[in-house]
């Protein structure tokens, strides 16, 4: 099968054959028809966490596909289910992670990967959905979608009324606002650089866009929460500064979620003073996402036409392109972009 492999942190990924091993206990294969490019790959690649032990590796870790086989003990999904992957725990086996070869070299990967025309995954990152959910917006649900819905309903458990400024309207923060806007939130505030994604903001709920830019960005951040801050933050970019404003502006008993991962090398400094008086900060893992119980849900609100979820791809590339599609993401051009692997 064709993949794309990191070698090198800060490197371009290598387009290759490399070959399927056979199925361990709990795992699956499944033939990928989109994947998904989220920033915790980008992070990945520039190596945001440090030095890198796995090297090399498969990437990627949100898609949809059809099972073609599944290994011993598997009893979740079976050969030709429609699934959604996700880096989420669901129910079934944990499995052993698949080692990919290439030429004899091994190629790690890890529980789940999507970057390659067919992958091997854990059982409980396969939830099997209808075949007749379009697998470009069915693998949205692997990440973007479910973490940004779950910010809303679980990190933050936003009620109707209540105040959110997202920082940063790439995947996740897209649907960040489109959580918002099914509780009924107000105001609901975007923020970011580029003017195309404030944009699109608007199409999935903002009330409000304001430019990251602007050297008054907490004075008019902090009108309109009306001077008493937002009941929820949402720091999507993992920018030690952005996280720094989203703190100041969340309100005395307000909440905010820490959604992008951080570089190690730029430790965060805040006064933890409000944090005695029900301020709160809470680090965001996947929403909280339960796949089995959530992804049927959120089908459900887009085929019932409350979740937009073809809006959010504005670019598709094929998996030759891969390179290509990370240096789109990575600019800020793009909403949210997929690979086709046919």
């Amino acid at each position: 099968m064709k993949a794309a492999i990191l070698f090198e942190q800060n490197a371009p990924l290598v387009v290759a054959e490399v070959e399927v091993p056979n199925l361990a206990v709990g795992q699956v294969l499944v033939k990928v028809e989109y994947s998904g490019i989220c920033g915790k790959q980008l992070d990945e690649v520039r190596g945001k966490r440090g030095e890198d032990p796995f090297l090399p590796h498969l990437l990627g870790h949100e898609g949809a596909g059809v099972v073609v086989n599944t290994g011993p003990g598997v009893r979740k999904v079976k050969s030709g289910d429609h699934v959604v992957l996700h880096w989420m725990k669901g129910s079934g086996i944990d499995s052993a992670t698949p080692v990919f070869l290439r030429n004899g070299t091994k190629i790690n990967a890890g529980w789940i990967t999507t970057f390659s025309e067919y992958t091997v995954v854990s059982e409980n990152r396969a939830t099997k959905i209808s075949a007749d959910v379009k697998s470009d917006v069915a693998s949205l649900l692997g990440c973007a979608v479910t973490t940004g819905l779950g910010i809303v309903f679980n990190d933050a458990a936003l009620k109707p009324g209540q105040s959110i400024a997202v920082f940063g309207v790439g995947g996740v923060g897209l649907n960040v606002l489109q959580g918002a806007v099914l509780v009924n939130a107000y105001p609901i505030v975007a923020v970011d650089l580029y003017e195309n994604k404030l944009e699109q903001a608007i199409m999935f709920g903002a009330t409000h866009t304001m430019n990251a830019s602007r050297t008054d960005l907490e004075t008019l951040l902090m009108g309109l929460s009306r001077g008493q801050g937002f009941d929820a933050t949402v720091d999507t970019t993992g920018s030690a500064k952005v996280f720094q404003t989203a703190y100041n502006m969340t309100g005395r008993s307000g909440r905010t979620i820490m959604a992008g991962v951080h570089d190690h090398q730029k430790p965060i400094t805040i006064d933890a003073y409000p944090l005695h008086f029900g301020r709160q900060i809470i680090g965001s893992h996947g929403g909280a996402t339960q796949p089995d119980i959530d992804i049927p849900r959120y089908i459900q609100l887009y085929q019932l036409g409350k979740l937009k979820l073809d809006e959010q791809i504005t670019h598709r590339y094929s998996l030759d392109q891969i390179n290509k599609a990370i240096d789109v993401v990575q600019k800020g051009q793009a909403g949210k972009c997929v690979i086709s692997m046919s």
